[in-house]
């Protein structure tokens, strides 16, 4: 015969399971974790990222390195923007959403433009021109 604490012990430890795995999810998916005006970075690129969870762009503005993350790989490629657009070194415009953090250096952004060419990678989020 079980005992009814392994029962009770299992429902606890899977109900924490899901949701652990939800809070991780939900913090890390979505725009929760970003301002909701509009942000522009200019900088240069220090590094690029094309893969998953998100493409991302680190980027030197004027001595602080930003994280710039841009949509998952499938949709930033969609949009036209590959490692073969940019390169270390390039000038880039980011517009986005910058985090709720003052402190955290990082913004989702939802327009690259890097070359004098405009990559929209979430077109339905880009500010009204």
């Amino acid at each position: 015969m079980q005992s009814p604490f392994n029962e009770i012990r299992s429902v606890t430890l899977a109900a924490a399971a899901m949701l652990a795995a939800g809070t991780a999810a939900y913090a890390h998916h979505g725009w929760s974790w970003t301002q909701d005006g509009f942000f522009e970075l200019r900088g240069k690129i220090t590094a690029i990222y094309i893969g998953n969870p998100h493409a991302t762009l680190d980027v030197d503005a004027e001595g602080e390195v930003w994280r710039v993350e841009m949509a998952p790989p499938s949709r930033t490629i969609a949009a036209g923007f590959t490692e073969e657009v940019a390169k270390v070194g390039d000038e880039v415009t980011a517009i986005g959403n910058r985090s709720l953090y003052e402190k955290e250096k990082r913004m989702k952004a939802v327009r690259i433009i890097v070359g004098g060419k405009t990559y929209d990678v979430y077109p339905d989020r880009v500010p009204p021109a």
